[in-house]
Order: C-alpha cells, then sequence, then structure tokens
C-alpha cells in the first residue's frame, strides 16, 4: 500500500455508515496521534446537508465516538484527487464510484472491509457493510463491529508505513 495520509468513505446517503466510519475512523487515528485527511460521502445528494441518522448517531455515542461537524454530502471529482484511500460500504457504492472515477485514480477505490481478517469475514457478507437504514434490531452495533475491525486493521497498516 502507498502512503496513505488521506481517506474518504462512501455509502449511498451519507448518513448511516459512511459517517459512522469517518466518526470511528477519526477518534481512532487521533488515539494514535496520526494526522490524516478523514471525510465520508455519499454516492447521491438527498440528504445534503444533514446529520447523520440519529439511531447512527446514537450508537456511535454510546462507544465514545463524535459525530460533530458531519453532515452528509455528495462525492465529487475532486475527491477522486484529493483522497489516498476511498472506502465504499458495499459492492453498488463501489461499482458507482468505479463508474465515476478517472481510470487512473480507480486503484484508490476499495470497500471499507477490504481490511477486516480472516476471522471476522464471516460476520460480513461479500465483505460489505450492511445497511441499517431500514432494517430493526442491532444493525447499527453490527455496524460498527464491522467498522472499528477494519478501521483498527487499516491503521495498523497505515502505522508500519
Amino acid at each position: 500500500m502507498t502512503q496513505i495520509t488521506s481517506v474518504l468513505f462512501v455509502c449511498m446517503g451519507n448518513i448511516c455508515r459512511s459517517p459512522t466510519a469517518e466518526a470511528v475512523f477519526r477518534a481512532k487515528a487521533e488515539t494514535r496521534g496520526l494526522n490524516l485527511d478523514i471525510d465520508s460521502a455519499g454516492t447521491i445528494a438527498y440528504h445534503q446537508g444533514k446529520s447523520p441518522d440519529p439511531r447512527s448517531i446514537a450508537a456511535g455515542e454510546k462507544r465514545g465516538f463524535s459525530f460533530k461537524g458531519i453532515t452528509a454530502r455528495q462525492v465529487t471529482q475532486e475527491d477522486f484527487v484529493r483522497f489516498d484511500l476511498i472506502l465504499a460500504a458495499d459492492l453498488q457504492n463501489l461499482q458507482d464510484l468505479q463508474d465515476r472515477s478517472p481510470e487512473h485514480y480507480q486503484d484508490k477505490l476499495k470497500l471499507m472491509l477490504s481490511f477486516l481478517d480472516e476471522a471476522s469475514v464471516s460476520t460480513a457478507t461479500l465483505n460489505e457493510v450492511p445497511d441499517p437504514y431500514y432494517g430493526a434490531g442491532n444493525g447499527f452495533e453490527l455496524v460498527l463491529d464491522l467498522i472499528e475491525q477494519s478501521c483498527d486493521n487499516l491503521l495498523k497498516q497505515i502505522n508500519s508505513q
């Protein structure tokens, strides 16, 4: 992996999975003393300017993560230039990014859960972060579990650069 100094997390609406990943990754990077450019965005602009889903905030804050200052926005062409790594929540969002990204930036695109270790992969279907928006139960907790594990492993790789 090349030197990573900036990471963008992407889901569809930028109100559940990607802002959660942004909040988790930011907190974990700060704990490790890493100064990284971290942001999140959506492949659609439906929720532009809105705060993350209250259920995402509640689940994340229970674990000590802050969503302060995070608002939904859509991915821009500039993001493909600005970020070293662009991580999609699922295969559809990855495909949307691949369709929009210039060819010479395709290597920056990966799934958020690409960094899960093998023991954790069985809990994730196709390395996708499930969308908890329409679900019930512990969907937001599962999202946090998967994102925390993947972020920890990504940060280990960044630390070893």
